[in-house]
């Protein structure tokens, strides 16, 4: 009864959400303007929790920043547009 006690402990601790490259790289790329590149490094992250199958809260606010990246995109293509 242990083993799979322990076993899970181990994959948690292993699997923490700041053991995700892609998701530093991501918000790297948002800090520096770069919507794009951060978006595509987001959706990479979010799928590579969803292999995981751990930290729900962590894809949750994933999911919430790639909307807010399309948004400040879609905001400032309008902000072209107009000038």
């Amino acid at each position: 009864m242990s083993l799979p006690i322990g076993f899970v402990l181990i994959r948690s601790f292993l699997f923490r959400k700041n053991n995700i490259p892609i998701l530093r790289e991501a918000r790297r790329n948002e800090n520096a303007g770069l919507f794009e590149a951060a978006i595509k490094d987001y959706e990479s992250a979010l799928v590579e929790l969803k292999m995981i199958r751990f930290h729900h809260a962590l894809k949750d606010k994933i999911s919430n920043k790639i909307k807010l990246l399309h948004t400040v995109l879609d905001y400032h293509k309008n902000m072209q547009f107009i000038r």
